[in-house]
């Protein structure tokens, strides 16, 4: 179960390269609107110790004292990466966070892009978008194509649609990063074809810039869950690949 600090890392990300990460949630508890069956951060229920949320001053702070060291030692930064514990765009500084670390981020790696992973579902509120355009890399969350499995998986609090989710995502016209988790497991298998082509359709309804396929690289709160190997996504994504996506696949 990872807890993290407001800036932790660089860590080596296996779709992201070396990653300096900002955690927008509480450091020693979990904050998030999905309770997903494979979350590296545990059950949301095993998180609930720690409500505190870092103000932009706090985030501010903690980012150029590291910023700082890296360019010092010389620590390459290729991305700083919203992720933590949890969904980053619930901390309601969350627009004045972006505007603050791309002003770091130009002051001190020029270099680097900025990333938010993020489970799409603040897409709807306007100022958490226009804060989401601004970054490098938003990277999108959308595991399963209908709501029945979006509740198997994703386990969402509240009353969340697929479709609505897909509307909001419109709204980058295809300049954002779709993120999808391929696994088995709880009822929910990424390769059912029924599945598989809805979520397709829904690839080529909004038409991302690049899509990132994974699987389960760690230990899951739910037990039991299957991994899909690399070849197994290729040859399940290669339609899309056929038609000209750029699809990053990672095991």
């Amino acid at each position: 179960m990872m807890r993290e600090d407001t800036v932790f890392g660089p860590i080596f990300s296996r779709r992201l390269g070396s990653s300096l990460g900002i955690n927008l949630l509480p450091e020693k508890g979990k904050f998030c609107n999905f309770d997903c069956i494979y979350c590296e951060c545990g059950w949301n229920a095993d998180g609930t110790d720690d409500k505190r949320l870092p103000s932009a001053e706090d985030v501010r702070e903690a980012l150029e004292k590291k910023l700082r060291e890296c360019r010092d030692t010389q620590t390459p930064i290729d991305s700083i990466t919203f992720s933590g514990d949890g969904e980053p765009t619930l901390n309601p500084e969350f627009p004045e966070i972006i505007d603050l670390t791309l002003e770091l981020r130009n002051k001190y790696f020029p270099g680097a892009k900025v990333s938010v992973l993020s489970n799409s579902t603040r897409v709807f509120k306007d100022e958490v978008f226009e804060a989401l355009k601004k970054v490098d890399n938003p990277i999108m969350k959308l595991d399963a194509p209908t709501d029945v499995l979006a509740a198997l998986i994703n386990k969402p609090a509240g009353n969340y649609r697929v479709r609505k989710i897909v509307e909001d995502l419109k709204k980058f016209n295809g300049n954002f990063i779709l993120q999808t988790m391929f696994l088995k497991g709880n009822g929910f298998d990424s390769s059912d074809p029924d599945s598989l082509k809805g979520w397709m359709e829904i690839v080529r309804e909004l038409r991302p810039r690049e899509i990132m396929v994974y699987t389960i690289a760690r230990d899951t709160p739910m037990k039991g869950l299957q991994k899909f190997t690399v070849d197994q996504m290729k040859q399940l994504v290669q339609p899309l690949v056929d038609e000209g996506f750029t699809i990053q696949i990672k095991g």
